[in-house]
């Protein structure tokens, strides 16, 4: 096999027997090697033993983590990092890892999978390495813990000095971590191609890999039908789901990919969905945090506002609050965000071809409607900050007015000194000019970002307090539209109300109606009394904005 890593990330994925332990093991020295040679940083590795090899600067995260069930987190860390100096120490471990530095004085069995790997990974830090070695990090773990355990493996990467080489079967985790995937098949090195082609190429992954999932490219071909007049909508039936076998037999490391056409030919079919995400052709959705925890989501452009963007991810997590990066940038590129762009663009209704394009203006307008339709999906966000110029302003407006008023959203923009109602429309979205361009830390930009997120950070936790301190409002919301000639009778129905309704009175000049729109359609709103009726009076002649009295018909 061929495998070389320059520097940066590398992942290298396959199936089950296909030699990808054995060349961990290989590079640490813990097999014998035939024929061919290893080298790191010039030196052959072939004939070393172990302990030199770690001496020579590459740690190493075994399969399966291999830890003492008798020595606690503390004497773990101790054994290996005494009398060592470099940039990481044991104190700078338990900083980045702080569930360790809570159960410093537990024993290794008495942690859980996600607390193991988390102790492998440090350990392995502590020797601080040129290159790090890890076999299968998230094997055996909860899709919660795993994406932690990617959050970390992120966080590595962005190190300066350590390159890393993942080993691993999990190819969402491979493709978020790398920019480069080597795939694996029968002992050798097939290819190695970047790691968002593989992200979005189903095909490639079914040959190669074993997985794919096709019962969504059948429903999407059924979904319309054109005629060479004009385009009638057809309903789409729940499309029949396939069952595809990619392995027919246990495979070893001497098996033979099995053909593509056997694969297909041998599918099994079920009828109906297995789920609402199946049904409307989306993707699998991946948690943003554990059951009741909520996150603080910091959108962008990382190929071009990186730096802007990750200053302010610091300043939060310092406040105390778990953050995400959503990287919105078209390149294609590995940003290392928690939610890489590939994983965004798959929500566009055409994948992620429908973001990636060749024309600048259609991946933005792509990656705009990809990241509203991811955010529709989410759940457990605490608050979302944004900071761009026109274009990255007008990404994230349409995903923050999805979500529900009352979370937290601040955009620090260059337009925000004109007018930005296009922008907010009915959203309750706090927009901060940024004075100086959005490009670059500077002794502007720092104050206007930190404001920024500081101020976010505030809202999410007083936000968070007023919900534990006050409880819930019980009442039933109602809508009551409002103008000047109407003043007196919407205040008579309110005060008949307000006893046991929470009433919610709105200027019914354009904006207001919007809001009690966008309220009826993220369902805060039991009932809508529209007493002045001068937007509909607009609507009709056409100066107000098409789309009055909607949601309630819906």
């Amino acid at each position: 096999m061929d495998l070389t890593l320059d520097s940066g990330v590398v992942s290298v994925v396959g199936r089950n027997g296909m030699g990808k332990t054995t060349l961990c093991n290989a590079i640490m020295g813990l097999v014998p090697v035939s024929s061919g040679s290893i080298t790191f940083a010039g030196q052959q590795l072939v004939g070393l033993t172990p302990s030199r090899i770690a001496q020579l600067g590459i740690g190493y995260v075994p399969q399966g983590r291999r830890l003492w069930r008798s020595l606690t987190v503390d004497e773990h860390l101790r054994m290996v990092g005494a009398g060592r100096s470099g940039a990481w120490t044991i104190d700078r471990v338990y900083s980045t890892f702080p569930r360790l530095a809570e159960r410093k004085t537990n024993g290794g069995g008495q942690l859980s999978g996600g607390e193991q790997q988390m102790l492998a990974i440090a350990r392995a830090l502590l020797v601080n390495p040129k290159l790090l070695v890890m076999d299968e990090p998230t094997e055996g773990l909860a899709p919660v813990i795993v994406n932690q355990v990617e959050e970390i493996l992120l966080h590595i990467g962005e190190e300066d000095g350590i390159d890393v080489l993942v080993i691993e079967q999990n190819i969402g985790v491979a493709t978020a971590v790398a920019e480069r995937v080597g795939i694996m098949v029968n002992g050798r090195i097939n290819r190695v191609i970047d790691s968002a082609q593989l992200a979005t190429d189903r095909d490639l992954q079914q040959r190669l890999l074993g997985v794919g999932r096709h019962s969504e490219d059948d429903g999407r071909r059924q979904a319309t039908t054109d005629t060479e007049g004009e385009a009638a909508p057809v309903p789409v039936q729940p499309a029949a789901q396939k069952i595809y076998l990619s392995n027919p037999v246990v495979p070893t490391r001497w098996s033979r990919p099995v053909p593509r056409r056997q694969i297909i030919q041998s599918a099994r079919t079920v009828s109906g969905t297995t789920g609402p995400a199946a049904a409307r052709g989306l993707p699998e959705l991946r948690p943003l945090a554990t059951p009741g925890e909520q996150v603080v989501i910091v959108a962008g452009t990382l190929d071009t506002k990186g730096e802007e963007l990750r200053f302010m991810r610091d300043l939060i997590r310092e406040a105390g609050l778990p953050v995400r990066m959503a990287d919105l940038s078209t390149a294609g590129r590995h940003s290392g965000a928690e939610i890489p762009a590939h994983q965004i663009a798959a929500y566009h209704p055409r994948g992620a071809s429908g973001v990636f394009s060749s024309d600048r203006g259609e991946a933005v307008a792509g990656m705009t409607l990809a990241f509203e339709r991811w955010i529709r999906r989410q759940s457990g966000i605490a608050g979302i900050i944004a900071a761009g110029g026109s274009g990255g302003t007008a990404m994230v407006a349409p995903a923050m007015r999805a979500l529900p008023v009352g979370v937290p959203k601040i955009i620090i923009s260059t337009i925000a000194s004109g007018d930005v109602s296009r922008y907010v429309g009915p959203a309750d979205i706090t927009m901060m000019h940024s004075v100086a361009d959005v490009q670059g830390l500077n002794s502007i930009t720092r104050q206007v970002l930190a404001n920024g997120a500081n101020a976010l950070a505030g809202m999410v936790r007083a936000r968070r307090d007023t919900q534990q301190q006050s409880g819930r409002d019980d009442r039933p919301a109602v809508a009551l539209t409002m103008f000047g000639v109407t003043t007196a009778c919407v205040r008579q129905i309110a005060a008949e109300l307000e006893s046991d309704h929470d009433c919610l009175v709105f200027h019914a000049t354009g904006t207001g109606g919007q809001s009690v729109e966008k309220l009826v359609e993220s369902g805060q709103l039991e009932g809508v009394i529209d007493v002045t009726t001068t937007e509909v009076c607009d609507m009709l002649v056409g100066v107000s904005f098409p789309r009055r009295k909607t949601a309630s018909a819906r």
